[in-house]
């Protein structure tokens, strides 16, 4: 063999095996491009649940149409529709995002207490409910009635919240506190989250003083379950 024909054979031999991971990367899903369009429709639902937020600075639930949000928003209505079905999935959605929003200022807090669980329980009850008064949706909850829509998200137990949040602090608590039995992490997720929420509808003491209490009441069961500072 001369060496120009050797070099077409290495040459062809060149195409031939990159033809094959040609087509393979073809026939390949596309994840940017589902990562974009996630990104997107993320970016859509959070414009939509701050345009809800602003307009529930100024007037209650019960007052604020879909109309009004998407028009704040500056999409169509038929987008805002199309993403949530009704009015009332959209308030379904907006009250578990903003619930996600409030316990993961709570996982913030207890992280930095891990060693001390009365003092990381105060600190959670006192971030959740400084942010639940500055937050729009409490302010409209705490302004309307059982008719106004909103309230019963909150306060039933076959609403979202309840469950949702119960399920989430369990397990950021699990989490921090591992060795601590299931039934236990349960019980404490589950009574804090139903006074806290209890505390932020409908409060009558400053967010320090209601974290300190209840830190008072469930701090001796805690460091009993999980382990006194130093022990």
């Amino acid at each position: 063999m001369t060496t120009r024909d050797a070099g077409l054979t290495g040459m062809a031999s060149m195409m031939l095996t990159r033809r094959p991971a040609a087509a393979s990367v073809g026939a390949m899903p596309k994840p940017r491009a589902r990562r974009f369009a996630d990104a997107a429709r993320e970016l859509l639902r959070d414009t939509l649940f701050d345009a809800a937020s602003e307009l529930l600075e100024q007037r209650s639930w019960s007052e604020t149409r879909m109309a009004d949000i998407a028009k704040v928003a500056g999409v169509s209505r038929q987008t805002l529709y199309k993403e949530f079905g009704s009015r009332q999935g959209f308030a379904q959605a907006y009250i578990l995002r903003e619930a996600e929003r409030f316990l993961a200022g709570v996982q913030e807090a207890v992280s930095r207490h891990a060693d001390d669980p009365r003092a990381a329980l105060a600190a959670a009850v006192e971030v959740f409910l400084t942010t639940a008064a500055e937050e729009p949706l409490i302010m409209a909850i705490v302004r309307g009635d059982a008719g106004d829509g909103l309230l019963p998200f909150v306060t039933n137990q076959a609403g979202p919240v309840l469950g949702f949040a119960t399920d989430r602090l369990g397990e950021i608590l699990g989490e921090i506190w591992p060795k601590t039995s299931e039934h236990s992490v349960h019980l404490i997720a589950e009574n804090m989250v139903r006074l806290a929420i209890s505390h932020a509808a409908s409060s009558t003491a400053p967010a320090s003083e209601v974290a300190e209490g209840m830190a008072e009441l469930f701090g001796p069961y805690l460091e009993k379950v999980v382990g006194a500072p130093g022990a």
